[in-house]
């Protein structure tokens, strides 16, 4: 497999361990203490850089570190919006098509002219 969809592999799924971990403890411990909270949070982000760490240093052969940067911004918001109205129950809003829309711009103008690193 090309190291561009080995590292969009593992950065989407390196994101959903993040979004879980930032983000799951809001639904799922409300009752828990704040620190029971951060301590689950951290054993799921253990996995998140297990996955995160890898797909930096493989991508990191073909893409730009600003490259890098911008394609894990676009795969969070990717996982992050099904996740906020499927898991969270957050209402849809039309505000997530422009965020998208802007990150889609920001990923057309850090990978303009070459998608190799320079």
């Amino acid at each position: 497999m090309r190291a561009e969809w080995t590292t969009v592999l593992l950065l989407a799924a390196s994101n959903v361990f993040m979004t879980i971990a930032w983000y799951g403890h809001l639904k799922n411990m409300r009752d828990k203490p704040w620190f029971v909270a951060a301590l689950v949070s951290w054993g799921i982000a253990l996995f998140e850089y297990l996955l995160q760490v890898p797909a930096n240093r493989i991508g990191h052969r073909v893409m730009s570190v600003p490259q890098l940067k911008i394609l894990q911004e676009a795969i969070t918001l990717t996982v992050f919006v099904p996740f906020a109205i499927l898991f969270l129950k957050e209402r849809p809003r039309l505000d997530f098509l422009w965020a998208g829309l802007c990150m889609l711009a920001a990923v057309w103008f850090v990978f303009r002219g070459s998608a190799a690193r320079s």
